[in-house]
């Protein structure tokens, strides 16, 4: 980064910092009338300098991650609550339709003992789940990591890898191929949701408690025995692809 290119950073760094100040002064004039809770200075996304997260449009970045420096996420996937997204001395690579699900970290190493370059490649539609951890390795497309893969490691497609740290155990079943692809899928859906929910403004939120509210002591039964009928608003209805599948009712 040059010299100006460090200008425009600091001067835009220095912005963003007024509005904390401000708050802080406004807090001191209050005095014991205060209103408590602080403004939160979690950054979503987050510079390194001259390396810049690079997230695709369709991509859903949950509030309370972090996704900092040289990362690039592709059309559709998820990185999901408090997950962390490092990209600081190297690079990571998130393909398309990929969900880092909540908790998970995802980091890169410059380097080993024999001197390789190690950043992070995590292909398509693929699921890291909760609380894993993927480190200088690479993940191919449509696997499934519920584990710690360590530096150096390489997961090809179609293998079941587990432990901590993890190691191979077995080839995967053509049903378990066919369940990865479609959780992949779930996720996707997913994501859309919660990139609705996190995009609404506050007078709609209060609208919808208040319809949760009117709606959540609705007895069927009784409604049914004196003929009525009460339609559930649409803005309280979830899509049908991102339900699990309801049991049948057993015959009486």
């Amino acid at each position: 980064m040059g010299s100006l290119g460090r200008a425009v950073y600091t001067l835009g760094f220095w912005i963003r910092e007024t509005g904390q100040a401000m708050d802080r002064l406004g807090c001191r004039l209050q005095g014991n009338y205060y209103f408590q809770e602080q403004l939160s200075r979690h950054r979503t996304l987050m510079n390194i300098f001259n390396k810049a997260p690079v997230v695709d449009k369709d991509a859903f970045i949950a509030p309370s991650a972090s996704i900092v420096g040289d990362v690039q996420v592709g059309r559709g996937s998820s990185i999901w609550y408090g997950c962390v997204v490092r990209g600081d001395v190297n690079s990571i690579s998130i393909g398309s339709g990929t969900n880092i699900q909540d908790n998970s970290l995802v980091h890169v190493a410059k380097s080993n003992l024999s001197g390789k370059v190690l950043p992070t490649i995590i292909g398509d539609n693929v699921t890291v789940g909760h609380s894993a951890v993927v480190h200088g390795c690479t993940v191919e497309d449509e696997a499934f990591v519920g584990a710690l893969v360590r530096q150096n490691t390489r997961v090809p497609c179609g293998e079941v890898w587990g432990g901590n740290p993890a190691k191979f155990l077995r080839k995967l079943t053509d049903e378990e191929i066919a369940f990865i692809s479609q959780s992949a899928t779930n996720y996707i859906n997913l994501a859309k949701v919660h990139a609705a929910e996190n995009a609404k403004p506050f007078d709609e939120i209060e609208f919808e408690k208040m319809l949760r509210k009117k709606f959540a002591r609705r007895d069927e039964e009784y409604d049914s025995m004196i003929g009525v009928v009460r339609e559930t608003p649409p803005e309280l209805i979830l899509p049908d692809n991102i339900l699990p599948a309801k049991a049948p009712k057993a015959s009486q």
